[in-house]
């Protein structure tokens, strides 16, 4: 099974499948609207708007497990929109952890396992995805979006149906992620 076959639902409750993003990278995050991380939906979406010409979807699932979001899907990404003027798609309120937990998230955890198992510990974990639906990398809720990393991590090749771009990144999360986007 590949993460194209999972469906997944909209916080106004409309379903689809993720192979709408094929050939896209996608930005897995759990979210909470009232988690001391919440700010992160901010860079979450400069980085959405910065780069989702090139190909880069973020993609916003609230969890209460960790008891820090609101009563309903819809008032979340209300108060996402509103507080912090996200465009990006916001999703149905699931558990990311246990029986009930949504099949994206098993998926994701089993090809992303955490430094400490596989459960995820807390809102805000990021799950990056290649093109090619490929689960690159599994990134921790302190992780900001924006930080720098000194070091080199490594760089990807991206082939797209349309146009080719090469992307270069460095550091912990979209920095590590996108760095520059170079349309060849």
């Amino acid at each position: 099974m590949s993460i194209y076959d999972y469906k997944a639902t909209l916080e106004n409750g409309e379903s689809y499948k993720l192979d709408k993003y094929k050939g896209k990278i996608m930005v897995i995050v759990n979210t909470a609207t009232k988690c001391g991380f919440a700010p992160q939906f901010e860079e979450l979406e400069k980085i959405y708007k910065q780069f989702k010409d090139s190909g880069l979807v973020v993609l916003g699932f609230p969890s209460n497990q960790f008891k820090q979001e609101l009563d309903s899907s819809q008032a979340a990404a209300e108060a996402c929109r509103t507080t912090y003027g996200v465009t990006f798609l916001m999703h149905e309120i699931n558990d990311v952890n246990g029986k009930g937990e949504l099949p994206l998230f098993s998926y994701l955890k089993d090809n992303a396992p955490g430094a400490i198992g596989k459960s995820i510990k807390w809102n805000f974990t990021k799950f990056l995805v290649k093109q090619d639906g490929e689960v690159a990398k599994r990134y921790a809720p302190k992780t900001d979006p924006e930080k720098n990393d000194s070091r080199y991590r490594r760089t990807i090749t991206i082939a797209k149906v349309k146009r080719r771009f090469r992307q270069e990144y460095r550091g912990r999360f979209f920095n590590s992620m996108i760095l520059l986007i170079k349309i060849n």
